[in-house]
């Protein structure tokens, strides 16, 4: 039996999977002028560090919905720059791999201090 699509009252999808939210998120960056290649992708790395440190300020503020909001940029610029480099079949079973091996690490890894 095929599952049903959660969908918004306006239509809109709700249920994406990874592979959904690069492409979505590769076709309206590179829609907008931004295009990410191996020569510039440190620059496009560090607007995700910086979308990273605004999501910091909204919590030191104590700001939750401008928190969220930072995160989900940072996670858009990520998910831009894995497709545009043409890592997307392999993101999932790359983190996957990642989480099984962090599952094998000791508490904290090892240290004392986070």
């Amino acid at each position: 039996m095929k599952e049903m699509q959660k969908d918004r009252p306006n239509g809109e999808k709700t249920d994406w999977n990874l592979e959904e939210l690069i492409d979505k998120s590769q076709q309206i960056a590179n829609s907008k002028g931004f295009k990410v290649d191996w020569d510039n992708a440190p620059t496009y790395l560090m607007l995700i560090v910086s979308e990273l440190s605004e999501a910091m300020e909204q919590w030191r503020d104590d700001h939750k919905e401008g928190f969220r909001e930072e995160m989900a940029d940072a996670f858009i610029r990520l998910f831009h720059l894995v497709g545009d480099l043409g890592l997307k079949e392999d993101m999932v079973k790359s983190i996957l791999d990642k989480l099984r091996y962090n599952e094998t690490r000791p508490y904290k890894h090892g240290r004392a201090k986070l």
